[in-house]
């Protein structure tokens, strides 16, 4: 992601009302306000990485309607309230907002976890109307057939971010839509330099995201051994990338937050930056930017590489278990996306509509190249998960180990075998710990 090195994506934004989409009855996942008088209850929402202000703006009015019978609490994940503290003195949430990173270790681990498919039988509910991919990884993330969580707006597709001054102060034609990686480590040479006593990088990028959301699905550790998956089908990833670093005058940051960050491009300094297109990370008004499409390797299949979204889920210590899955129902319905959409949130339903307002209320977003978040119109295949039963390594900590066991490669400080042998041994590390426990 291209927020901070210790990771942990946040999502969402705001909410607006649907104005011209039928009732709830036509609208498939909607959930239909209670038609009798309940007893009041409360229920306690639990907002990983997400503040109280936002779930109000995006949610709580729309779900006050829907449900006046319930009083929503919401618990932000302060010092002292992280999820585990909560569970531990026993004030743990009815409904928590997870996501496939921090499934295992935040969520899993707690063994707080339901499984919602029998709340989606009794409902009716249709899974269909989501982006295929979202629900089945969550499937294979909780193993067994579980379903903990339903996905819920935004998603992360990987794209090109470029400095449109740069390349008008340098005379190089933009960046398109549909590039390999050939092309665009043509255009970083091109672009990296030293003119009028400053320094300008032809590319950077949040290598975190590019390993672990790469077009193959490769995994950093292996579904059905204890190592890390396939090293040599790494190294030609991880070669694919060290060349850009290698270009004259395009070193690597050497913090590696800031690479992930993109501060030199937020700064001005940098032609292209690679990372996870969110409203979460924008980039500052004092830049002229645009975006294409993520490249694919060449001869490749022309894919989107992507990072799913987040999830919402159920408590197996709630008393209140419907009720909870009857507001995420609301949480991710059409009315509710279509207005996310309009605010530039990126949906996690197959429905056109929502997906053509994209962006409609974001003046920021006017003259973007808005279409490279939906050129390809294929999903790369994501990572498999571990065999059922098997010892694992929370995902956070797999692919923090495998950011710098990349950056110490570009850094030069050692070189790919080394480097990736070491990464080797430290989840076998992991795993043996997760054994013992």
């Amino acid at each position: 992601m291209r927020r901070t090195y210790a990771l942990s994506l946040l999502f969402g934004l705001s909410m607006a009302a649907l104005s011209a989409c039928g009732s709830d009855k036509e609208q498939p996942g909607a959930a239909n306000t209670p038609e009798r008088k309940k007893d009041p209850i409360t229920l306690s929402v639990f907002g990983l990485g997400v503040k109280e202000e936002e779930f109000n703006d995006r949610f709580r009015g729309e779900l006050s309607k829907r449900f006046p019978y319930i009083t929503f609490k919401y618990i932000s994940p302060d010092t002292g309230n992280s999820l585990p503290e909560l569970v531990a003195r026993g004030e743990t949430p009815d409904l928590i907002r997870t996501d496939i990173p921090n499934l295992k270790n935040n969520y899993l681990d707690l063994k707080i976890g339901t499984d919602l498919n029998p709340f989606v039988k009794s409902h009716s509910y249709d899974l269909n109307r989501f982006n295929p991919p979202f629900v089945q990884e969550m499937i294979d993330a909780g193993q067994n057939g579980a379903l903990y969580g339903i996905p819920y707006p935004p998603y992360i597709p990987m794209v090109l971010s470029f400095n449109k001054s740069l390349f008008d102060q340098f005379g190089v034609p933009y960046p398109k839509d549909g590039m390999n990686w050939d092309e665009v480590y043509e255009i970083a040479k091109k672009m990296s330099r030293t003119e009028g006593g400053s320094a300008y990088r032809g590319f950077s990028g949040n290598v975190m995201a590019m390993l672990r959301d790469n077009t193959y699905g490769y995994p950093i550790l292996d579904p059905n051994a204890d190592q890390l998956y396939n090293p040599e089908k790494w190294k030609t990833i991880f070669s694919n990338f060290i060349r850009l670093y290698k270009i004259p005058n395009n070193k690597i940051d050497p913090v590696v937050g800031a690479e992930l960050n993109g501060e030199a491009f937020n700064k001005g300094k940098v032609a292209i930056h690679a990372y996870q297109y969110s409203t979460y990370a924008p980039i500052p008004e004092t830049i002229d930017w645009d975006i294409v499409s993520y490249p694919t390797f060449p001869g490749e299949a022309k894919i989107m590489a992507w990072r799913g979204p987040a999830y919402w889920s159920v408590s197996a210590l709630s008393k209140h278990k419907d009720d909870a899955f009857q507001v995420i129902m609301a949480m991710v319905s059409d009315e509710v996306q279509l207005a996310d959409s309009k605010k530039g949130i990126l949906p996690t339903v197959i429905n056109k509509q929502i997906k053509d307002a994209f962006g409609q209320e974001r003046p920021d977003l006017k003259n973007k190249n808005i279409g490279a978040l939906f050129y390809y119109k294929e999903w790369a295949p994501y990572s498999p998960k571990r065999i059922s039963g098997a010892a694992t390594v929370a995902t956070v900590l797999q692919q923090n180990n495998m950011a710098v066991t990349f950056h110490d490669v570009a850094m030069e400080k050692t070189d790919m075998n080394t480097a990736l042998s070491q990464l080797d041994e430290k989840l076998k590390q992991e795993l043996a710990k997760d054994k013992n426990k």
